[in-house]
């Protein structure tokens, strides 16, 4: 019975699947999604080139500093970066004065607290402490930064995107969509989801940060450097991955070609 019913259950699944499919592609077909303002206004990241691209990508270190300067000097009055710790900026170039240095001139301190009198208290940050959180003042809860660019897509060009993609709202929209102006309080971005941001565009004129190695400061460098930034705080081995993915893939090639010549010599009486 087991061996009949069972193809006859299979079969009436399968049948359910194709109708419900069917139903739903004629459906589709005679009532397409309705146009909205985000789907017809959104657009994709930029194109941009970063030196960490491809299997042979990596860092460049002195982008990563500047990004870090970017970060430190617009981003992290609003945005933490609690998944660093100072220390981990060594792996930037700085020597351990300059981590030091970082992590003591931080502008808010390293919490503490006595469990036995349960006093709370401030101290300087140390390299060992991550960098301290931000706790907004303002209205919204802004992200932490730490992983922004794995949980975007294409992050380090949405980043770039995003943050030179401030601008007015094109007439088209308000001419097609009249209930869709940007409120007050928010700002129109169409690289954003949903077109209209609560923060304000955070690079706004060129030379807003001196790097110290002389790099011209223009939106677009800013931008493109905090954005190769926020990719290292996400993935900081990333090329330490690539590295022992090409090791791997070696081992696999040789270990192949050895397999590949050892059924030959084993089974060559048999041809």
């Amino acid at each position: 019975m087991v061996r009949i019913f069972g193809p006859l259950v299979g079969l009436f699944f399968a049948a359910a699947l194709l109708w419900s499919f069917g139903v739903g592609a004629v459906q589709l077909i005679r009532e397409p999604e309705p146009s909205t303002a985000v789907k017809d206004f959104h657009l994709p990241p930029k194109e941009v080139k970063f030196t960490f691209d491809g299997p042979f990508g990596t860092f460049d270190k002195p982008q990563l500093q500047r990004g870090f300067q970017v970060y430190k000097e617009v981003c992290s009055n609003c945005h933490s970066l609690k998944q660093i710790a100072f220390r981990n900026l060594a792996d930037l170039g700085y020597n351990d004065a300059e981590v030091k240095a970082i992590a003591k001139q931080w502008g808010t301190k390293a919490k503490t607290f006595d469990p036995k009198t349960g006093d709370a208290g401030e101290r300087d940050n140390t390299p060992a402490d991550h960098i301290p959180a931000v706790y907004y003042a303002g209205t919204g809860n802004p992200p932490d930064l730490s992983l922004i660019t794995k949980a975007r897509h294409e992050g380090p060009a949405y980043v770039y995107s995003l943050l030179t993609g401030y601008t007015t709202q094109p007439a088209a929209l308000l001419k097609k969509y009249p209930d869709s102006a940007t409120p007050d309080g928010l700002y129109y971005n169409p690289y954003f989801a949903n077109l209209n941001i609560a923060m304000p565009a955070p690079l706004t004129t060129d030379g807003q940060v001196t790097y110290t190695d002389g790099t011209k400061s223009t939106v677009g460098q800013m931008a493109k450097d905090v954005a190769a930034f926020l990719t290292w705080t996400a993935e900081p081995k990333m090329e330490k991955r690539k590295q022992t993915g090409w090791a791997v893939l070696g081992f696999l090639l040789a270990a192949t070609a050895l397999a590949y010549l050892a059924k030959r010599n084993i089974w060559s009486d048999m041809h």
